[in-house]
């Protein structure tokens, strides 16, 4: 029986949202964080980081499940995804090893099954080939883009919506899923047996068929209380300069890169439903339309939007 988890990237926004889902469960929790936490009830927080082992060992001892989330989604220099993703992932791997852990629950990204489009994405697929090859009773998660409160990343789509006009990549589909319910599912794979082991699965909200881009733009805009937006869809080169643009102005800080660029213009990045978790396991609670418009109420609250 799992009463007591290991979380890496739990200071982070699926992370935070994991540890929630952790204590509303009833288990304890041992974290990983950079930097002084506030204290909180069934919380051990573990200082250091994925390339300290020592912090790693401490982290994974005496737990029943590792569920590691930390990682790198964004850089300007993508020789960094393989420093963050794939060696820390590998370390983290060590390390629950050796303390005689055998439940591992990896997220990974929808983007690692197309490695080619961008360096992030490849930086995943190794760091799954890394799990695979291990002796852990593991499982992987790929998440589709991934929203709700506390997020930056849709933040941006959010405030365009408000100005009325939200710019999209050229026509393509893609899933979606609240971090609540990704980090329901992670506890859930956690505290899981057999069942769950040596499986890949990408999880999504309640739409199988996923959000053509300007549908979502719609979305958005509803959420923040547009009726109609005009979303533009933006061709390859044109995203390139504007990310080149956003290096400019925004450097390190830059949200849109031309790594993301990559696999921004794939037309499919729609969840494959024959590996979707099991329904005696999970199942996703907030459907689209509802879930942005929690996002967007959260905004206003926090005085983001």
């Amino acid at each position: 029986m799992v009463t007591h988890v290991a979380i890496t990237g739990a200071t982070g926004f699926v992370g935070h949202a994991t540890l929630d889902a952790a204590l509303a469960k009833g288990l304890r929790v041992r974290a990983l964080t950079r930097r002084n936490q506030h204290a909180r009830e069934r919380v051990e927080w573990v200082s250091g980081t994925l390339d300290n082992d020592a912090a790693l060992a401490e982290l994974a001892t005496g737990v029943d499940a590792v569920i590691h989330i930390a990682g790198l989604t964004n850089t300007p220099d993508t020789s960094e995804f393989d420093r963050a993703n794939v060696a820390g992932t590998q370390r983290m791997l060590a390390a629950t090893g050796a303390a005689g852990i055998r439940r591992f629950v990896f997220v990974s990204s929808l983007s690692a099954r197309e490695p080619e489009l961008s360096a992030y994405g490849a930086s995943k697929a190794r760091a799954e080939e890394l799990v695979k090859a291990s002796d852990l009773e593991w499982t992987i998660v790929r998440p589709p883009g991934v929203y709700g409160p506390r997020d930056k990343d849709y933040l941006d789509l959010f405030k365009a919506a408000k100005l009325g006009i939200v710019p999209v990549p050229p026509a393509g589909r893609s899933s979606l899923i609240h971090v609540e319910d990704l980090a329901r599912l992670l506890i859930a794979l956690a505290c899981a047996g057999s069942i769950a082991t040596h499986r890949t699965y990408e999880p999504w909200d309640d739409n199988p068929y996923g959000y053509e881009h300007t549908e979502l733009a719609q979305m958005i805009g509803e959420a923040v209380g547009r009726s109609q937006v005009f979303a533009p869809s933006l061709p390859e080169p044109l995203l390139q300069i504007a990310a080149r643009i956003d290096k400019a102005l925004r450097g390190h800080k830059a949200k849109l890169t031309e790594d993301r660029v990559g696999y921004m213009v794939h037309p499919d990045w729609v969840c494959d439903v024959r590996k979707a978790p099991p329904l005696s396991l999970w199942q996703a609670v907030w459907d689209g339309e509802a879930g942005l418009k929690m996002t967007a109420e959260w905004y206003r609250e926090q005085g983001w939007l």
